[in-house]
């Protein structure tokens, strides 16, 4: 099994600026910005920066002045083989001249990333003729059609980034209302979604799974385009997951053939739901089993099965209470109680392991 952390570092990194609270806010922002956003190619020699109000507006050809925002800038600088730190020291009419003296010549175009904004046309990013964008809202439309169950987490707390420390001891933000680790995310950058199926739990080997994924792209070239399935047990507040299996995991650089891991990441989220499906109604028949099946009809002989599979006598008796009074000690009722009893301990790891000794006790109905 693995402990995936992937979520748990953007969870760390971003602010609610990059936060969306729904899956659909995160794709009609997305679709929003795809919309209002048009690749321009323009040869070096129509390419020009002027000093405005203090600031570099860039001129391309005869499409117009836009503005640079952070990551264009540095790609620019990258593309003119001038160091951004440099740049910031120098006024912007000396800048300009700067640009203007190192911007590579020749006829070859360069890609310009540009999007309306409302008090200004922007430039988000600048590419050489190798790079071809795939855009986030075509990913998040795809998982939309095939993926149609699966949701974002328990919101994420970013109070204490300490794994060992319990969810119980880590203050809460004080403005909820702010949204903040959500595991969707999207900045001027890069996109991260990190999505569950809270009502996909199945058996595997004995032990109980839910399918989750997450799914990153930029549409700037901040990053890769990707994918990484998986079937887990548990996700903390700091959305660490824990005990992962069957972990698959596939991203592609943009270039030409970028628009080929698009269909590939598509095969991949149809899987998951496909073994999904296919699980999740071997486990309801596995439930209804045990629904039926008993372990005795005494309390000491079922406490007997219960400590035989490392479940506390403490534990053990609490469950046998709770079991009793819904009128049979089936295995359902058991697992059920250990599950209510194991969601009040304080750390995550005791928590994680008295799940995983109730769920095995399903093999008993098996």
């Amino acid at each position: 099994m693995q402990t995936l952390t992937q979520a748990s570092d953007e969870l760390f990194r971003r602010g609610p600026d990059e936060s969306f609270v729904t899956f659909d806010d995160l794709w009609r922002h997305c679709q929003g910005t795809k919309a209002k956003s048009i690749d321009r190619w323009h040869p070096p020699a129509e390419v020009r920066l002027d000093p405005e109000h203090g600031r570099l507006a860039l001129q391309l050809g005869d499409a117009g002045r836009f503005w640079l925002n952070d990551w264009s800038f540095s790609q620019l600088c990258s593309t003119a083989g001038i160091s951004k730190d440099t740049v910031n020291k120098l006024s912007a009419a000396t800048a300009s001249k700067v640009f203007a003296e190192t911007l590579p010549g020749g006829n070859k175009p360069l890609q310009f990333l540009t999007t309306n904004g409302d008090s200004a046309d922007l430039v988000r990013s600048v590419h050489g003729a190798a790079y071809t964008r795939l855009f986030d809202a075509d990913l998040l439309s795809m998982v939309r059609e095939f993926a149609t169950d699966f949701q974002p987490p328990q919101q994420g707390n970013r109070g204490q980034a300490d794994p060992a420390v319990s969810d119980d001891d880590i203050p809460f933000d004080p403005d909820p209302v702010e949204p903040h680790g959500t595991g969707l995310y999207r900045g001027e950058q890069d996109m991260f979604v990190f999505l569950i199926d809270p009502l996909g739990w199945a058996e595997i080997e004995g032990e109980t799974f839910a399918p989750g994924f997450f799914l990153w792209n930029s549409e700037v070239g901040k990053r890769s385009v990707g994918i990484q399935t998986f079937w887990f047990q548990a996700v903390c507040q700091n959305h660490i997951v824990w005990d992962a299996v069957e972990v698959v995991e596939f991203s592609r650089k943009h270039t030409a053939n970028v628009h080929e891991a698009f269909g590939e990441i598509r095969r991949i989220v149809e899987r998951l739901v496909a073994k999904r499906d296919e699980r999740r109604d071997g486990f309801a028949k596995i439930v209804r089993k045990a629904m039926g099946t008993s372990l005795g009809d005494k309390a000491d002989e079922v406490l007997k099965v219960l400590s035989q599979r490392g479940i506390t006598r403490a534990v053990a008796k609490e469950a046998l209470e709770s079991a009793k009074a819904a009128g049979r000690f089936t295995v359902f009722s058991l697992v059920d109680a250990l599950t209510r009893i194991s969601g009040r301990m304080k750390f995550a790891g005791d928590r994680t392991d008295a799940d995983a000794k109730a769920s095995a006790l399903l093999a008993l109905a098996a």
